[in-house]
């Protein structure tokens, strides 16, 4: 048992409060004294106690109000009453307001022991339970990457290979391609599996409030900041600390972060004391890192500090073969949990998704099969279950318009326009003619001839479908 608990004595009389400090921390636990209730309420406003003692009868507020009022604000924090006044009723007084044990004076150092070991077990209990919690979620395992193709082998074989050690991590990759799936799984193949994993997300959080979230602050450092607060560097002491969007984090918070990743040393906020923890530091970022620097948002030095090892996740569009891997595999999750069961995808579905561009990358996959689990009516997946991936094209269009037709005539922007959207419903439609012609609203001649002026002949990707006479 950890005995390196901080408890608080509560109590007006100074030879009880030496003596209860002087048994308690011979037995290994750290012991603050105060005289007061009111005293007592502003050192655990302060202090991040495991138990407090309190003496039923104390100058001004009394013991049973002053654990009222502890209850009511910290229902949590255990509460051990002593009294020299005791009687059935008062102990049943004091069970019931909500101390978790009740000692009439005079007793035998045992029987406080007994009652304080009791919390102090209770409060190891409640850590570990939270540090399980903290602990690396199910599904961020490194067989949870699914890919067949080379950039995804050669990424688990990479993370295979530097998971076991303390490199310092840097994950680039576009936003939905799974940078958060990678990180949990380096931190899965390393030495720290059994510690936190701790994540924070430095785009979500206001930047005036990010360096309190990263490193803690001290009661008062700021207004709202009631009582002191651990950082998640300490949260994850021992472990691993993700952090996710590194490329929005403000300049003056890079310093402070590349000294931790110098030595392991902070301060919190508002506060003087220099302290030390051991985390591993796993980064990413959608950003393009070297634009960043160049352009001065980000700090060269923490780059080289972070970029130890570098793990680049490719973009699904590049991925050959995984989408319709990664699709199944969503397909079967999102089935048992919904209590379905599906056909395999239809060729016309895996068509669909497979011409599709992924802007949103795996993430846009996920949510495009949890959409088509939950509309489906039948067991199998119709187009009809998928989003119009026809209106993300669009806006990706849009987009790079700009880009696309740098240096063209208006004819010839005209003409790769026009070529673009054939190729798109040709796609879709199979290759069919008649229903591409049909889909663009015009006749199968006139798509004929468009055709055949853009270059775009049935053996460069349209298979036409048997005329009646031809049959």
């Amino acid at each position: 048992m950890n005995k390196n608990h901080s408890l608080l004595v509560v109590d007006d009389e100074r030879n009880m409060r030496e003596s209860l400090k002087t048994v308690l921390e011979s037995r290994g636990y750290q012991v603050d004294t105060v005289e007061s209730a009111e005293e007592g309420l502003k050192a655990v406003e302060k202090s991040d106690y495991f138990m407090v003692i309190t003496d039923a009868r104390l100058e001004g507020m009394s013991g049973y109000d002053f654990l009222r009022e502890t209850h009511e604000r910290w229902p949590d924090l255990p509460v051990l009453m002593i009294t020299a006044y005791a009687t059935p009723k008062l102990a049943v007084e004091a069970i019931q307001t909500g101390a978790i044990d009740y000692l009439s004076k005079p007793f035998e150092p045992e029987e406080l022991l007994h009652s304080v070991n009791r919390c102090s077990e209770r409060h190891e209990l409640i850590r570990q339970n939270e540090k399980l919690k903290a602990r690396l979620p199910y599904g961020y395992q490194l067989d949870d990457i699914i890919g067949n193709c080379k950039s995804l082998k050669e990424l688990r074989e990479m993370i295979r290979t530097v998971g076991p050690t303390e490199a310092t991590i840097l994950i680039l990759g576009e936003s939905g391609t799974g940078k958060e799936l990678i990180a949990g799984s380096v931190h899965h193949s390393s030495q720290r599996r059994e510690e936190p994993y701790v994540r924070l997300n430095c785009a979500a959080i206001p930047e005036t409030l990010l360096e309190s979230e990263l490193f803690g602050h001290e009661m008062g450092s700021f207004t709202g900041a009631v009582k002191q607060k651990a950082g998640q560097v300490e949260e994850a002491n021992g472990g691993t600390l993700f952090l996710d969007e590194i490329g929005e984090m403000s300049r003056s918070l890079q310093a402070k972060l590349l000294r931790f990743l110098e030595d392991g040393t902070f301060v919190r906020v508002g506060g003087t004391e220099e302290l030390r923890v051991d985390v591993r530091i796993i980064a990413a970022t959608n950003r393009d890192i070297i634009d960043a620097i160049e352009h001065g948002d980000f700090r060269e030095d923490l780059y080289h500090r972070l970029n130890v090892v570098q793990l680049r996740v490719s973009p699904l569009r590049d991925r050959d073969g995984d989408v319709a891997l990664l699709a199944d595999h969503f397909l079967s999750g999102f089935g048992r949990k919904m209590n379905k069961q599906f056909q395999p995808l239809t060729g016309e579905v895996r068509h669909m998704l497979e011409s599709h561009h992924w802007p949103g990358n795996v993430r846009e996959l996920r949510n495009t099969m949890e959409r088509a689990v939950i509309l489906s009516t039948s067991d199998v997946i119709h187009p009809v279950n998928l989003p119009d991936f026809r209106f993300e094209t669009r806006l990706r269009k849009e987009d790079d318009a700009a880009s696309s037709y740098d240096g063209l005539s208006l004819e010839e922007a005209l003409a790769s326009f026009e070529a673009d959207m054939i190729r798109a419903e040709l796609a879709r439609n199979d290759k069919n003619l008649s229903r591409t012609a049909q889909k663009l609203g015009i006749s199968r001649h006139a798509l004929r001839y468009r055709m055949t002026r853009l270059q775009l002949t049935p053996e460069s990707g349209a298979d036409d479908e048997p005329t009646p006479a031809a049959e």
